[in-house]
């Protein structure tokens, strides 16, 4: 070395550039603009089962880890990367990449991608709407105590003031006040089946309104474009020129374009529909109280065969097959136990008419657009 001490070639990163992107507890709220913002981390907008919103920077680690998604699973909602029209069920999360919705869904929350882009603007009022009427709906079912069950899918998350709630959303959105009444009238997004007792999980609430955000948008394009061609046409008719024949042209490019984007849709919701173990995934919230469920018989099953396994401590001495006898006996109930709870959740899950229904509705919608698009 000349003239001086050895320099590294990778001199030590410095501290607190990549905090955001490893540890999910970091994930804050945005305030000031970073100096320099970590490789992969992104703005979302996380709107919660409350209604409660807030825009937070957070690294693909941190999301993962808040939605056990693995990492090729939110490759399909990067904004840099082309992936087909999905809905994707997994554990704890449904995965949404519809025309300009990219979202993920749990049984708690949601999280918004590309919230600041102005066409999902009129989405995130909606998503917040709906979101809050659910959350005044499953608040008068708890208060009134009907169907249990399905009120204590809602209680799994941190405790909050519900008392205190809607006043505080009200104000933190202003065009929700007053709609809360007006939205329990309106009958194609009501959250209560035919008989008026059971709310919808809240992923199905959140689902419903990327579908619906998704199919009303390709139908508007759709009807946009018959406009524009019905004059084009005629006047290509009427006289053949240059100018005419590049408008059709352009129409008719348009026209190929929307026709696949619109199949794409229809294809990802035929696929659910075809497949009851698919669909049988996105029902989040079920399969979070089975598993609290599953946990709370497990944790009793092993309280009950540590006070066994004592008991025969007590008595090895009176024979020795004894314990063998009641460990065979403890394995057996173990496994009827879990062997019962397991068909109990399959045949819960493949139970699927009511997200059957949702999912026809809207497959009938982007079905009809589709025609229209053929013709």
């Amino acid at each position: 070395m000349r003239g001086g001490g050895y320099v590294p070639n990778n001199p030590p990163p410095k501290p607190g550039l990549s905090i955001i992107d490893e540890d999910p507890d970091t994930a804050r709220p945005i305030s000031a603009p970073h100096r320099k913002k970590a490789a992969g981390v992104r703005a979302w907008m996380v709107v919660d089962s409350t209604c409660q919103a807030e825009l937070i920077e957070a690294g693909k680690h941190a999301i993962m880890r808040r939605t056990g998604l693995p990492a090729r699973d939110l490759r399909i909602l990067d904004p840099l990367l082309s992936y087909p029209s999905t809905v994707l069920g997994r554990e704890r999360a449904i995965v949404i990449n519809l025309e300009h919705i990219k979202a993920i869904i749990t049984a708690q929350e949601v999280l918004l991608l590309n919230s600041r882009d102005p066409s999902v603007t009129p989405f995130v009022e909606e998503l917040q709407r709906r979101i809050l009427r659910h959350h005044h709906a499953t608040t008068a079912q708890e208060g009134n105590g009907e169907d249990s069950n399905w009120s204590n899918l809602y209680d799994l998350g941190e405790p909050q003031s519900i008392a205190d709630s809607p006043v505080n959303f009200s104000q933190g959105f202003p065009q929700f006040q007053g709609q809360d009444e007006e939205g329990k009238a309106e009958g194609k997004q009501g959250l209560d089946n035919q008989d008026g007792m059971k709310v919808l999980p809240f992923e199905f609430v959140a689902l419903e309104a990327c579908l619906e955000a998704a199919c009303s948008c390709l139908e508007n394009e759709a009807k946009t474009l018959e406009l524009e061609a019905h004059p084009a046409l005629d006047k290509l008719t009427s006289k053949i020129s240059t100018l005419n024949l590049e408008r059709v042209r352009q129409i008719k490019s348009r026209l190929v374009a929307i026709t696949g984007r619109v199949q794409k849709v229809r294809d990802e919701l035929e696929h659910l529909l075809d497949d009851d173990e698919d669909m049988a995934e996105l029902y989040l919230s079920e399969k979070l109280l089975q598993q609290n469920l599953e946990n709370s018989s497990a944790s009793t099953l092993t309280e009950a065969g540590s006070a066994s396994y004592k008991s025969e401590l007590q008595n090895i001495n009176n024979s020795l097959e004894q314990p063998y006898g009641v460990s065979k006996a403890l394995s057996r109930d173990s496994h009827g136990i879990h062997t019962s709870t397991t068909h109990s959740v399959t045949g819960k899950h493949l139970d699927v008419e009511e997200l059957e229904m949702l999912l026809e509705a809207y497959f009938v919608q982007i079905d009809g657009t589709l025609n229209k698009l053929s013709t």
